[in-house]
């Protein structure tokens, strides 16, 4: 693949990180003019976004040094290394530190939370969705060994350096397999999103996608440092990814009884004035 994308004298270009700025923005930009549709401040969602995606990724990186503790410990300058700094971390330690702060950001600026996971859902599936397009030029969070036809072989050395990639091994493409999961979810979270319902389901709807996603591309892949459990046979990842799903399915059963609590008359009126 291609780890580098280019180098201005002594400064080193990395692909995955201008793709993760990509996926970043493009999310935000999404979030940003779709929020007055949804009958949020744009400007809001702005500084929510901008400040979300500081705190998403310095969670993801103290989850990433905690998960691989051992090595740390025994290296502590690593901690503060260039190789950490511009590793992607844990995907899962930024969206919980991302919710977090959504939780925080939305109590002080008096903001419907769940409105705003709604609105926020498919742009993060969108930003996932480019992001794991550079972790595939990076080599990172690769699969296990493969004779799959589609599998792909990593040669370039800059792969194994940053990423720990073995060279020269067909693995399964897992960065492939998430990233066009993640635009699907894209697709149906903006179909779903075309309609107006009770508030919840949306990002409901993105917990369950991907929480099935991510539990399932657990299986094929290879890389170490996801906190392997039972004798290596689930990760933490699909432990989370099994909470998603359940929540997701509460926020989405949610919805179903809000929606049945609104009287007939009035579900009637409301179809009238949007027709």
């Amino acid at each position: 693949m291609h780890p580098v994308l280019f180098q201005i004298g002594a400064v080193t270009i990395y692909t995955y990180g201008v793709l993760a700025a990509v996926g970043f923005l493009a999310g935000l930009w999404y979030a940003y003019h779709r929020a007055p549709i949804v009958g949020l401040d744009p400007n809001q969602v702005w500084n929510l976004g901008i400040w979300g995606i500081l705190v998403a990724l310095a969670v993801s990186k103290i989850w990433l040094i905690l998960s691989v503790w051992d090595y740390y410990s025994a290296n502590p300058r690593q901690i503060f290394s260039l190789a950490t700094f511009q590793s992607a971390g844990v995907f899962y330690g930024g969206l919980i530190g991302g919710l977090l702060w959504v939780v925080l950001y939305t109590h002080f600026q008096k903001m419907s939370l769940l409105a705003v996971l709604d609105l926020m859902a498919a742009p993060v599936a969108l930003g996932h969705a480019i992001g794991r397009l550079g972790c595939f030029a990076a080599g990172c969070c690769y699969g296990k060994p493969t004779s799959v036809g589609w599998g792909v072989t990593f040669t370039n050395p800059v792969t194994e350096k940053i990423s720990g990639t073995p060279l020269d091994v067909s693995l399964h493409p897992t960065q492939l397999y998430e990233s066009a999961a993640e635009f699907l979810n894209f697709a149906i979270l903006v179909l779903l999103g075309a309609k107006r319902r009770p508030t919840g389901r949306i990002i409901g709807a993105y917990f369950i996608l991907y929480g099935i996603e991510r539990g399932t591309i657990e299986f094929f892949r290879g890389d170490p440092g996801r906190t392997l459990l039972f004798h290596n046979r689930l990760s933490l990842m699909q432990i989370v990814s099994a909470l998603l799903i359940m929540t997701g399915a509460a926020l989405w059963l949610r919805g179903h009884d809000a929606a049945a609590r609104i009287p007939p008359a009035t579900r009637t009126r409301a179809a009238v004035g949007r027709s």
